[in-house]
């Protein structure tokens, strides 16, 4: 029979753990795969739901979530410049076209 109460002494007491790295190594796994982290909040008053908040988080590096296809901050104009740039052409091209045609409008008016 065995005795369990020892163990062999050496290094190779020591139980294999998972591979050490540093926290670089692992931040570095994480940005180049992404991870997800999904959660639900839900606040019930006697069987009744008064709220519930979904919670997604996406970590990946930039690269990664081009690939998976999330680019929003490229067109948030509060996060691009180059977003910001775009709105500001497009709401000017608007109120030049609102502003011809009022005036349009003006000169139809007098015409008649």
């Amino acid at each position: 029979m065995t005795d369990l109460g020892t163990w062999p002494a050496g290094p190779q007491a020591e139980p294999a753990g998972p591979p050490s790295g540093s926290l670089a190594d692992l931040l570095e796994r994480v940005l180049d795969k992404g991870i997800v982290i999904a959660g639900d909040i839900k606040i019930d008053l006697l069987d009744i739901e008064l709220l519930t908040i979904r919670l997604r988080l996406f970590i990946a590096s930039v690269e990664t979530a081009k690939k998976a296809g999330i680019d929003w901050w490229e067109t948030d104009p509060a996060l691009s410049s180059r977003a910001a740039r775009d709105a500001l052409s497009e709401e000017n091209a608007r109120l030049r076209a609102r502003l011809e045609a009022l005036e349009d409008a003006d000169t139809s008016e007098v015409a008649r």
